[in-house]
């Protein structure tokens, strides 16, 4: 017997790694030391020394059951950038930038294929921001994931200054709640979304959806909020809170940069529902209450910011959309 006996085919793992490390050494900055092939990646990282007090944050989480979608359709080319601009979100709460990020690809069987899509998109998510690639995990693991089954999980860490760490703690009451939008379900909610749709044709243009698929809305890319982040620290604005709203949807997201005793109120009708949670809504006739519970509605990230400041990063941010505000009390109310 030998290893591919068992399932697992270690020449073709190597192959495809091999094929995509011209792309994955392209993601390389001058500060990497080593990266693809060692046994843990080196970065050496000269811009703490500008620093007063560097703080690392690190932060792990999964693109979850928005795989198996791919997996359905065959479109696997989104899912690097979930993993990467999810990390990169959560990192920016708390005001930090990414230094470097590092992937765990696993299935029952890798193919080449589908491993070289998710690594190109990888690359390009991490190209985009401007951090390399430093390492990861390949694995076939048969009898540990089901036939067809994938897992993409991320880790990322950054680094803030401590003085920069944007933590809550100067939230007051009145303060505006200004969103940013996000493109779809970005990584969160899908086994709902997949019960809701199970039998549906994915690839069927429909009219709720503006002609798009069931399969281009579910499989929109979540979106990264660095750009509209810097954006106004560039100009000074203080950003008092900033939440990234993800599994749990803003009812439990936003509460957790919020100081005991104050809570939120979000305004029904001020920012633009995406078409796909109406359709799920109606279609697997799920109460609102759940709704803002399981997705993000269209909220993808919200920035907690003072009534004279939220106008200034209103007209910096023109895709921005004031949304509510901070209430004394607890918990969010959508009113």
């Amino acid at each position: 017997m030998n290893y591919r006996d068992a399932g697992v085919d270690i020449d073709r793992k190597a192959g495809a790694l091999k094929a995509a490390a011209s792309k994955i050494k392209e993601t390389y900055t001058p500060e990497v030391l080593r990266g693809l092939g060692a046994f843990g990646g080196m970065l050496e990282v000269a811009r703490l020394k500008a620093m007063a007090e560097p703080v690392l944050v690190a932060s792990t989480d999964g693109v979850g059951t928005k795989t198996l979608l791919a997996a359905q359709t065959g479109r696997y080319s989104g899912l690097g950038f979930d993993i990467v601009n999810h990390s990169v979100n959560d990192l920016l709460v708390q005001g930090a930038r990414p230094l470097f990020f590092m992937d765990y690809i696993a299935s029952a069987r890798l193919e080449a294929e589908v491993l070289a899509q998710i690594l190109a998109s990888l690359v390009e998510a991490c190209k985009a921001v401007g951090i390399p690639l430093l390492g990861g995990e390949t694995a076939e693991m048969p009898g540990v994931y089901q036939e067809g089954g994938l897992d993409l999980v991320g880790t990322i860490v950054g680094v803030v200054d401590k003085a920069q760490v944007v933590d809550g703690s100067r939230v007051q009451p009145g303060d505006v709640l200004l969103a940013l939008p996000s493109s779809g379900l970005h990584t969160n909610g899908y086994s709902l979304a997949r019960k809701v749709f199970a039998g549906w044709n994915l690839e069927e243009p429909r009219p709720e959806l503006g002609g798009q698929s069931l399969a281009e809305a579910l499989l929109e890319p979540h979106r990264c909020y660095l750009n509209e982040v810097e954006i106004l620290q560039r100009e000074g604005l203080e950003v008092r809170a900033m939440a990234h709203i993800t599994g749990g949807g803003v009812f439990e997201n936003l509460p957790r940069v919020l100081p005991e005793g104050l809570g939120a109120e979000i305004r029904r009708g001020s920012f633009p529902i995406p078409p796909i949670f109406e359709l799920i809504q109606q279609v697997g006739h799920i109460a609102e209450q759940e709704m803002y519970r399981v997705f993000n509605m269209g909220l993808g990230y919200i920035l907690v910011l003072s009534p004279d400041t939220a106008p200034i990063a209103r007209q910096l941010l023109p895709q921005s959309y004031p949304v509510g505000y901070i209430m004394e009390g607890s918990g969010i109310r959508v009113v």
